[in-house]
């Protein structure tokens, strides 16, 4: 059982890294667009989009050993990578109140990581496919609605909640058919397919984040809107183990990357340093 936690964390980390380096290029894509060539003809969005879709496999593969809440947290770590490699590559140097901000991200999601458990298999309920219909029906209209805006961060909140309800439909496939890789009943639940809905409509979402917004704090919120709620979703809704006497550890980790996130959003548009 641990090596399989750790294959999972492993599979996780590499969806991390994958992850960030998927969002520089797709903001580098999504700043080059025009009506002639929009973002999707662009070759750094469609690499960012590659390098996506194989971090998405990673996840998938974390997530057959490994709660939602738990994959997602360690995929958090996205948060930092492309704070710090934006900045770089700009040459800017990040606020200390950001830098303190990304800090008090990636601890609380260690913690949320940390109270993850495996005492209990994960039960399936009655309902969970009809809830994950009705939620990415709402998104894909909350979607279609704030694209007619100019605000990066409510995008960024459903393109996370896309995002991750697909990671939730993921393990409710997974929950499902069970332990073994079962393709045949894989395919026969509805949940697999709706993994699809809930990508086209996180991707649509943060593409129009990303267009808006800088992408240091578009991913901030994105990241964390995508490890936090459905990671609670999938405790409620999957009945994904929480370590026993670990709750006030998974809250105080909800707390603080929640804060880290505010402070983040808020942060002014980073800008090169001047050279003399």
């Amino acid at each position: 059982m641990l090596n399989a936690v750790l294959v999972g964390i492993l599979f996780a980390a590499v969806a991390m890294v994958l992850n960030s380096c998927g969002a520089l290029l797709q903001a580098s894509g999504a700043r080059l667009a025009t009506r002639s060539r929009p973002a999707l003809l662009q070759p750094r969005y469609l690499a960012g989009m590659l390098l996506d879709l194989v971090a998405w496999g990673s996840a998938v593969l974390a997530l057959r050993v490994l709660p939602v809440f738990a994959v997602q947290a360690v995929i958090g770590g996205t948060i930092a990578l492309t704070a710090l490699v934006s900045a770089r590559m700009i040459g800017a140097l990040l606020p200390t109140a950001t830098r303190l901000a990304v800090a008090g991200c990636l601890a609380g999601l260690v913690l949320v990581a940390a109270s993850a458990g495996s005492e209990q298999p994960p039960v399936h309920r009655p309902g969970v496919d009809v809830v994950l219909l009705a939620s990415v029906l709402l998104l894909a209209v909350g979607v279609l609605v704030l694209r007619q805006g100019k605000h990066a961060w409510p995008l960024a909140v459903l393109s996370g909640l896309g995002f991750g309800g697909g990671a939730v439909s993921v393990r409710a496939a997974h929950v499902q058919t069970g332990e073994g890789l079962d393709i045949a009943l894989l395919l026969a639940q509805p949940s697999t397919y709706l993994v699809v809905g809930f990508w086209l409509v996180g991707m649509v979402g943060y593409t129009a984040a990303l267009s808006r917004g800088e992408v240091g704090a578009v991913t901030a919120v994105f990241t964390v809107t995508e490890v936090l709620v459905p990671g609670m979703v999938g405790i409620w809704l999957l009945g994904d183990p929480v370590r026993p006497g670990w709750g006030w550890v998974l809250a105080l980790g909800l707390a603080a990357a929640l804060a880290g996130t505010v402070v983040i959003a808020k942060a002014p548009p980073l800008r090169p340093r001047r050279t003399r």
